[in-house]
């Protein structure tokens, strides 16, 4: 098991909401930059969205602006993604990362093994 492990990917209905977490051990998760990204089948990697170490600054990719919102919680190691309103077109591997800026995924060094999250119209 790496430093990073998803949870609460599953199944969800159109228009509806899912929490996923990410929890880090082995890293000094305050001082990591942390995104969210997702994956879907014969498509790239993408970035969903990004927080800064103190929780201050995020930024999000435009197919999610309003509808997820990225938070963490230093103390307990974790980084979250609320998603509403979701979508058929939201299915997909999601994966958190650590220790990169933005939503590129070639600048982040650590990844979890990710969560599927599959909403039905």
């Amino acid at each position: 098991q790496g430093p990073l492990v998803e949870s609460g990917g599953g199944s969800a209905q159109s228009g509806g909401s899912l929490r996923l977490s990410c929890t880090a051990s082995g890293l000094t998760f305050a001082n990591y930059p942390m995104g969210w990204f997702r994956q879907a089948a014969g498509k790239e990697r993408e970035g969903v969205s990004y927080i800064n170490t103190s929780g201050g600054t995020s930024y999000y990719a435009d197919f999610v602006k309003d509808r997820f919102t990225i938070s963490r919680d230093n103390a307990k190691n974790t980084v979250y993604l609320q998603m509403n309103d979701l979508k058929p077109e939201d299915t997909a591997m999601y994966y958190c990362a650590a220790g990169g800026i933005g939503l590129l995924p070639r600048e982040y060094n650590y990844w979890g093994q990710g969560t599927q999250v599959t909403v039905s119209s």
